[in-house]
């Protein structure tokens, strides 16, 4: 089964091209508590997208569905994740959780309305992973490997895939059924570990979710849509066309892909190390 891709935007122009070329998820990204202190001097983006913009990729997209990230369960979480709701949402991601009171208020509001995805980011949610997967109404799960490489004070997301937390993880997950993926690529040959492998790495764990990541393209400052939309049409076949391919291959393949991937991470890891 191809995996389904998630792209990131508020932006309806931009949404309505993902969708043209079979991005399967739209995001809107609503999670901002906590972002900027846990993440700060890192090279990430701090959403600015707001309810409305719900409402907006709602009335711009009719095939793909949407995919809304909440902000971690907090005292006004009820009003949040029920407008969401209403304003047309597919999909709810519960981020940055640790303990199973959160999860169980996160389903006690959402209560089958919407798909419930939970965002497995930190060494909490990780170690506490067998209470939460116990719970009636979770839909599927997702590793997010920045968030958990930074608890984990690694250098880099992908360490968690080369030193095989990401497969630990996902083992237990599929022991109950629910489906799951982790992280997000590039283009196919882009990215400081080449997206090809990673989208290897994803059919070799039974993985069926990634996302489209900013380095994919960055629609925080995309404003050429010829450009854009070249991106998309040629970006997803590509990955398409390899998955494809993936379909026939054999266990010795993915073995040494397998391999491949740890000795890119550790390149990455010398490389930046060196820069120190």
């Amino acid at each position: 089964m191809p995996l389904k891709l998630m792209y990131i935007t508020n932006k309806p122009r931009i949404a309505k091209i993902a969708e043209k070329y079979h991005v399967d998820r739209i995001w809107v990204d609503l999670e901002k508590r906590g972002k900027i202190e846990r993440q700060y001097g890192r090279n990430t983006v701090i959403s600015t997208h707001t309810l409305e913009d719900i409402s907006v990729i709602r009335n711009s997209i009719s095939t793909s569905e949407l995919l809304v990230r909440v902000n971690p369960i907090y005292e006004d979480s009820k009003r949040e994740i029920n407008e969401c709701i209403q304003r047309g949402a597919d999909i709810i991601m519960l981020p940055f959780f640790t303990k199973k009171e959160e999860v169980e208020i996160f389903l006690d509001i959402v209560a089958g309305r919407a798909k419930t995805l939970l965002l497995v980011e930190t060494i909490g949610a990780e170690k506490n992973l067998d209470e939460f997967l116990e719970l009636q109404g979770i839909d599927e799960v997702h590793i997010g490997l920045n968030d958990l490489h930074i608890q984990y004070k690694l250098k880099f997301m992908f360490e968690l895939l080369a030193n095989g937390k990401v497969e630990e993880i996902l083992r237990k997950v599929k022991d109950y059924h629910i489906p799951y993926g982790f992280g997000g690529i590039a283009r196919l040959d882009e990215g400081m570990l080449p997206a090809r492998h990673i989208i290897a790495e994803h059919y070799r764990l039974g993985s069926t979710m990634a996302i489209l990541s900013r380095s994919f393209y960055d629609s925080w400052i995309a404003n050429d849509y010829e450009e854009i939309e070249r991106v998309f049409k040629f970006g997803v076949e590509e990955i398409r066309e390899y998955e494809n391919r993936l379909k026939d291959e054999t266990e010795s393949f993915f073995e040494n892909n397998r391999l491949t991937v740890t000795r890119e991470v550790q390149e990455v890891l010398n490389h930046l190390q060196g820069r120190q």
